[in-house]
């Protein structure tokens, strides 16, 4: 096996000066370039201290940079920490507290806010949009490090935090074997070339821009045309250039608001992914009506990166995910039992094979729980395989809310409503969004005699929370349904509350 690293190092000493990076406005950067950058920022790792197993935790903007920084880390055989730029100094606080990190890169302009975490055991650096910032500059006086450790299927490379509905947040952990393995089963799914030239405008620091846009880019030679956010009438002007384009619904539901999307503005292009969410049957539909091209939709999860997608060739049917990727298992199984269900029935969705976590950091308790006894992993999510092997996704086992690609945890958010001054207690849900598949919204209960208002109340939460987490609508109602045994139903608040947000609303 090959690591990412691996494959990255292979393809820059064939490639040489074919553009990896195309960024509009800005200069080109080759794969030599790169193999540059990343031996540059691996020797500044080195000068730190980094060692292999140590984890580099990053909370940067989006840059060729970023991508070297995750490159470096893996070929010094660290462990690689994306975060969200969303997450505020609280939650940043727990991440570095639970991942322990040899180093932390922080945006410049972030600095101040998180100098004050340096220590003996834990060094603090900078790095910008632009390739600014502190590591950079340490990286420039640094000897560039041209070996790299070598690492094995089961090493570890990198983690990413997951949450459930309830309890803490949960690092899952990647190992070199999961990211090649998926990686490898995609190419060949998608037919990925060095003929391709990918639109990236995905965020970096989730399974979805980073483990499978990129990754499948680098290892396969192509070009990416890296764009720091998604803009619909940019990225449409782009495709008469691209190849492919990953996104998540939102991506497409506002591509199909523009009058520029049309059969000649995407007759270059070959593909168009979506995932992260469920995409609407009739965004399926307009799409290819718009411009013959038929959306292909997977299905993945933090801890098992991919794990099916509907076919290349052949019919991809909304509302399916397709089938499981090669190497991997996946099966509808009776919830309490682990016994496969027959066709058509639902019930609870796991998935065994090289792609699936090594478990979850620190917590090996939870980790064995999450697994059967014959090494199945239980996603959480509900579905059925109709009778020609598609998987369908029909729910979920947790309240999960999917916003613009983002999951949102209620009892994260619930938990700090209920500290509010006034508050009784709350519940917090998704509806049907037109444009963020999901939108979050509160349904509180003041105390007996309070007075709450939505404006004051979504502004206590603006500081503490991630803006994707925060509720687009606080709703004051004077009780919470309740089924017979006091537990709060949230299936009759979704069906209740199924149309608050207009197809006219914007974002």
């Amino acid at each position: 096996m090959q690591t990412i690293y691996e494959q990255f190092l292979s393809g820059a000493e064939i490639l040489q000066g074919k553009t990896l990076f195309e960024r509009p406005g800005k200069a080109d950067i080759s794969y030599s370039r790169m193999r540059m950058l990343v031996e540059s920022i691996a020797g500044a790792l080195t000068q730190i201290g980094v060692q292999p197993g140590d984890r580099v935790a990053a909370q940067v903007p989006k840059s060729p940079e970023a991508i070297a920084l995750y490159l470096a880390t893996l070929q010094c055989g660290a462990v690689f920490l994306p975060l969200n730029t969303a997450y505020t100094g609280p939650e940043i606080d727990y991440f570095i507290g639970d991942a322990d990190p040899r180093l932390f890169v922080c945006a410049p302009e972030t600095l101040d806010q998180h100098q004050g975490r340096a220590s003996d055991v834990l060094t603090v650096e900078t790095l910008g949009a632009e390739g600014d910032g502190s590591l950079l500059e340490r990286a420039a006086r640094a000897p560039a490090r041209e070996d790299h450790h070598p690492c094995g299927p089961r090493d570890r490379a990198a983690i990413l935090y997951t949450s459930g509905t309830t309890g803490r947040s949960k690092g899952a952990v990647l190992t070199h074997g999961n990211l090649a393995s998926n990686c490898e089963a995609l190419i060949d799914c998608w037919r990925f070339t060095a003929d391709d030239r990918l639109i990236h405008a995905l965020p970096i620091f989730h399974t979805h821009g980073l483990f499978v846009a990129a990754n499948m880019a680098i290892c396969s030679g192509a070009t990416m045309v890296f764009l720091t956010r998604f803009d619909a009438d940019e990225v449409i002007s782009l495709m008469a250039r691209g190849t492919v384009l990953m996104g998540v619904p939102t991506f497409y539901t506002r591509l199909l608001k523009s009058d520029g999307l049309t059969h000649e503005a995407t007759a270059a292009m070959r593909l168009f992914v979506s995932g992260s969410a469920p995409l609407l049957a009739e965004d399926h539909r307009a799409f290819s009506e718009r411009t013959g091209h038929a959306i292909l939709e997977r299905y993945g999860m933090t801890e098992t990166c991919m794990i099916a997608s509907n076919p290349y060739d052949g019919d991809r049917r909304p509302g399916a995910v397709g089938m499981a990727l090669p190497g991997v298992t996946v099966r509808v199984a009776d919830a309490e039992t682990g016994t496969p269900m027959p066709a058509d029935e639902i019930g609870s969705i796991e998935v065994k094979g090289p792609n699936v976590f090594e478990g979850y950091w620190n917590m090996p308790e939870k980790t064995a729980s999450e697994f059967r006894p014959d090494g199945f992993f239980i996603t959480g999510d509900l579905g059925l395989i109709d009778a020609e092997g598609y998987l369908h996704i029909v729910g979920r086992s947790k309240d999960l809310v999917i916003s613009g690609g983002y999951n949102v945890y209620p009892k994260e958010i619930e938990a700090l409503i209920d500290e509010l001054p006034g508050v009784l207690e709350s519940a917090v849900i998704g509806v049907p969004h037109p444009d963020f598949g999901e939108g979050v919204v509160a349904l509180v209960v003041p105390k007996p005699g309070a007075k709450l208002d939505e404006t004051a109340l979504l502004s206590a939460l603006g500081g503490t929370l991630a803006r994707y987490k925060q509720p687009k609508r606080v709703i004051l109602i004077d009780e919470l349904p309740r089924n017979v045994m006091g537990k709060v139903q949230k299936a009759e608040l979704r069906k209740t509350y199924a149309g608050l947000f207009s197809s006219a609303e914007t974002p």
